[in-house]
């Protein structure tokens, strides 16, 4: 049994991890991260989280030239320079297509409540997007305690359909974020944060 003590340091130890080695991760571990992620709290309980596990090459990699297309489209509407694109386009591309595993964390409204009215639905959807976060921050902690690396990558949210498109997911599934995950090739980077008291207020 951890200590509370073990606990926050693995929170605090956990780093962002982009580079990874070669080898292959084994299905009992991916099910393992999968089950950690399956006992986060969730609204109503409803557990709006769905997972595509992928590990194909040929996968990644479609879905990797997928995202960095839009990417390219995208910022090129933007009015960027071609060389600030293409090296960011390179960037997304290798990194999703050079992780042993690319969890695609995606959320179904099937089981949610449904409202009539606009402020009810879109506060049903938030909760949705909520218990998904959740369970994916168990992912990343449990990725750590294994001695795995993980990253949070949040392009789907400016590409869901194209990820649908690529991995042929099903038509509810709304992809929110990937998590690359594989042995860590780096040490990953300390992050800043800022003190507590500029973070939160007590009301006594």
């Amino acid at each position: 049994m951890r200590s509370t003590d073990d606990l926050l340091h693995l929170i605090q130890s956990r780093r962002s991890i982009r580079r990874y080695r070669s080898e292959p991760v084994a299905r009992e571990t991916i099910d393992r991260l999968l089950e950690a992620a399956a006992w986060a709290p969730s609204a109503h309980n409803r557990q709006p989280w769905r997972f595509a596990v992928v590990t194909s090459q040929d996968a990644k990699e479609r879905l990797a030239k997928a995202m960095s297309d839009r990417l390219r489209a995208d910022r090129t509407l933007d009015g960027d320079s071609p060389e600030d694109i293409e090296r960011d386009a390179r960037r997304s591309r290798a990194r999703i297509a050079a992780a042993p595993v690319v969890l695609v964390v995606c959320l179904t409204m099937r089981d949610m409540d449904g409202y009539p009215d606009a402020r009810r639905a879109s506060a049903e959807r938030t909760l949705a997007v909520q218990s998904v976060a959740m369970a994916a921050q168990n992912i990343l902690l449990m990725a750590h305690a294994l001695g795995l690396g993980a990253c949070w990558m949040c392009a789907p949210l400016f590409c869901p359909d194209i990820v649908r498109q690529a991995l042929g997911l099903a038509d509810d599934w709304e992809a929110q974020a990937l998590l690359t995950v594989g042995a860590p090739g780096e040490a990953g980077k300390r992050p800043s944060r800022e003190p507590l008291g500029a973070r939160a207020v007590y009301l006594e």
